[in-house]
């Protein structure tokens, strides 16, 4: 099950291999394809496409791409490439069939990719409409040894809380503003009747973006950069004190729907559905922005009447933080037609083009210049506000910054070991230690 809905909806627990298959199979069929118009500076040129993204965030990005054609004439075809981008892109350059753009989903694999000669620099066009709309920390993302390689065009805010505004009104509480409040809130909601959160322990990604947002409030930015570059070690007293602070949660059956054993048995889907179902059994869910999506077209809530979020509250005496993810979109140098690709980076680059995307909804842009009016909801205008005045202070998912031995892989590394911390979290120096260990080892330091 891949995270629904999002830009960071990107890790599989199903075997990357057979989505491989399957995707390979799709492309031999001919893949997705947009509109060409009848003029236009590229008439005549297709522009291919791989990305990630399935169901309706296929569908809506593919207008991106109808627009795209409208304006120059190209024709697009989309490429599903399966979650497993590093895999997929890698077997399509060495079958001579590479696409021309790819939307990376993981800053680690777009450094794989630069430091693997694949990438294009973008346009000097691109480069400069980039740097006006976004803040410097999504360059700084997309840049590879002073190389300005990826646009950041969608944005995921992962610091987001979701929670029933009718379990909490009858819980007589409201939103807390720090991590204390927090843990008091879900512990009056849970004397209503009710648990405090549902927690999808069974998918690990989750029990990542916990830490990540804990830690980045608690250490702050500069220990969470060098603990992503692993410059810090994880044996690192900010990292114990994080996990004492997670570890509090995790321990407290009040908390944690069905104590840590129902948990580890709750994927990310059902985690949503626990809060926001037919059948409700916790007061909150914590993920990204995506989790309003499904509460809306899954199961019928009204965002911000019966579906609710607060920012990720603050810890210890720190700043609220704001962790995001986001597809970049690169230019292979491979590819048929990497020119015309590079003139799709260029609208990509432009607020038209975010949106239209932004209009049909389930997306975040971290463009400033883009308007809050294009979003369809005041949730979603206020969650893509958020992003976007954040600024330099966003820090990109810390897992999806590192080796995917480490933090992408299933039954492994960090998530391995946050799940075994959830199953047990009564020593958080022995995680410490283990979680170092598994990170030297897929750092190679």
């Amino acid at each position: 099950m891949r995270r629904i809905g999002s830009t960071t909806t990107r890790r599989t627990t199903a075997a990357a291999s057979a989505v491989l298959g399957l995707t390979l199979a799709a492309t031999a069929c001919g893949g997705t394809t947009g509109t060409a118009s009848g003029g236009g500076e590229l008439s005549g040129q297709t522009v291919t496409v791989a990305g990630v993204w399935t169901g309706s965030e296929q569908k809506n990005f593919k207008k991106v791409l109808d627009a795209f054609s409208e304006k120059t004439g190209a024709k697009t075809v989309f490429v599903p490439s399966g979650d497993n981008v590093s895999t997929f892109v890698g077997s399509k350059i060495e079958g001579g069939n590479a696409p021309d753009v790819v939307m990376v989903p993981q800053v680690g694999v777009l450094q794989q990719f630069a430091k693997e000669g694949w990438l294009e620099p973008l346009s000097d066009k691109t480069a400069k409409t980039a740097t006006a709309g976004l803040a410097p920390v999504w360059k700084n993302y997309g840049t590879v040894d002073k190389t300005y390689y990826g646009l950041y065009f969608k944005a995921a805010h992962k610091s987001t809380v979701w929670y029933s505004p009718e379990a909490f009104t009858q819980a007589g509480v409201s939103a807390p503003k720090t991590y204390e409040d927090l843990l008091k809130t879900g512990r009056t909601l849970a004397d209503s009747g009710k648990p405090a959160f549902s927690v999808a322990g069974e998918d690990g990604w989750t029990l990542t973006d916990w830490f990540e947002n804990i830690y980045l409030s608690q250490a702050g930015p500069e220990k969470y950069d060098q603990l992503a570059r692993h410059e810090l070690k994880w044996t690192d007293e900010s990292v114990v004190a994080a996990l004492t602070t997670l570890g509090e949660l995790f321990k407290d059956e009040q908390l944690v729907a069905g104590g840590a054993k129902a948990a580890l048995q709750t994927d990310f889907p059902s985690s949503v559905e626990q809060v926001f179902g037919p059948e409700p059994k916790a007061g909150m869910v914590y993920e990204g922005d995506f989790v309003g999506g499904i509460a809306k077209d899954e199961f019928g809530r009204k965002l911000g009447e019966d579906a609710a979020f607060f920012p990720f509250p603050a810890v210890g005496g720190g700043e609220a933080p704001v962790v995001s993810g986001g597809d970049a979109a690169v230019v292979l140098k491979d590819g048929k037609n990497s020119k015309a690709g590079m003139k799709l980076l260029e609208f990509l680059a432009t607020p038209e083009a975010a949106e239209i995307w932004a209009g049909a909804g389930g997306f975040l842009s971290p463009n400033k210049d883009v308007s809050l009016d294009a979003y369809g909801d005041e949730t979603t205008r206020s969650t893509a506000e958020s992003l976007v005045a954040a600024g330099d202070s966003v820090r990109f998912d810390m897992s999806d910054q590192a080796p995917a031995a480490f933090g992408g892989t299933k039954g492994a590394g960090e998530w391995k070991l946050l799940q075994d911390f959830l199953r047990d979290p009564s020593d958080p120096k022995a995680t410490a230690a283990k979680l170092e260990a598994a990170a030297a080892k897929a750092y190679g330091n």
